[in-house]
């Protein structure tokens, strides 16, 4: 009996393991020659959607953080730093934030800009966005992130002003969660509810097709507006594949053998197949 329950295991495993492999190859035949440059990895816990409004759980945050982006973001040290948003001021009570709005940051190519494709983000945008976080019909569960905020208006196109209600020194840190990323209200118009599996960003990878359970991949933006420090265009990837294997053994095996880039998960039972007894990595 045990056999035949681990035989049919392997199987299954196999089998997920072809499915994606196919999946990942299929994709990549278009990227021909740079396969390096195509980032892959497992979501076992799936995402459940790209709408930066339920970017409750941390797969969708993953997911969408390469699609959209906010005003302000945090460095790899935690510190608030500009996104969209190339500067602001508080005022003496911190009461009011004023946002001044860089000037060549686009939403991606998408139908639903009609014959303009893409579209420059304005301060509107952002109050659009943001109000659509605190709209019941929307049931944003991030929603309580504007709680302390009493009005948000567009002075101007590049001009964002936030009235808080009363002094929250963390009020940044708030602004720089995916929650609060900018989209089109076009696309809202467009796709409804639908706009969970038609996202359109800013960010530096556009949404390219996602087979739920399956697969979901992303492409390079070419207009993306950041650059590397020696002001090289960002992102350097190419692309973004991830697969939705929900058996950690079978994720374990997908990166065992290089067919993905990155495990974001391992159960205690494999951790010598990594890490040898003076704890050094054994691949």
């Amino acid at each position: 009996m045990r056999k035949t329950r681990l035989r049919t295991h392997l199987i299954g495993i196999t089998l997920s393991i072809f499915i994606v492999t196919n999946l990942v190859s299929c994709d990549q035949n278009s990227l021909k020659d740079k396969d390096h440059l195509v980032f892959r990895y497992n979501e076992y816990k799936n995402i459940t959607s790209l709408d930066p409004a339920f970017t409750r759980i941390l797969p969708n945050i993953w997911a969408t953080n390469q699609i959209f982006n906010g005003l302000v973001q945090l460095d790899d040290s935690l510190n608030v730093k500009p996104d969209i948003a190339k500067s602001w001021n508080i005022s003496e009570e911190g009461l009011v934030y004023k946002f001044k709005l860089r000037q060549d940051v686009f939403f991606h190519e998408s139908i639903v800009f009609k014959s303009k494709k893409r579209r420059k983000v304005i301060a509107s945008d952002f109050v659009y966005s943001l109000n659509r976080l605190k709209d019941p019909k929307t049931a944003s569960p991030g929603g309580w992130v504007l709680q302390n905020v009493k009005s948000l208006e567009s002075v101007n196109d590049s001009l964002l002003k936030f009235t808080l209600k009363k002094p929250f020194p963390a009020f940044l840190g708030l602004l720089s969660m995916r929650y609060c990323s900018v989209i089109p209200h076009e696309a809202i118009e467009e796709y409804g509810e639908d706009f969970r599996s038609n996202p359109v960003g800013t960010g530096p990878f556009t949404f390219k097709r996602w087979e739920e359970n399956v697969k979901l991949v992303f492409r390079k933006n070419p207009n993306y507006h950041e650059t590397d420090i020696e002001g090289k265009a960002l992102p350097y990837l190419e692309a973004i594949a991830i697969s939705f294997v929900p058996d950690i053994q079978s994720e374990f095996m997908l990166f065992i053998q290089g067919k993905t880039d990155l495990l974001n998960s391992l159960d205690n039972s494999y951790k010598d197949e990594l890490v040898s007894a003076r704890r050094s990595l054994t691949k």
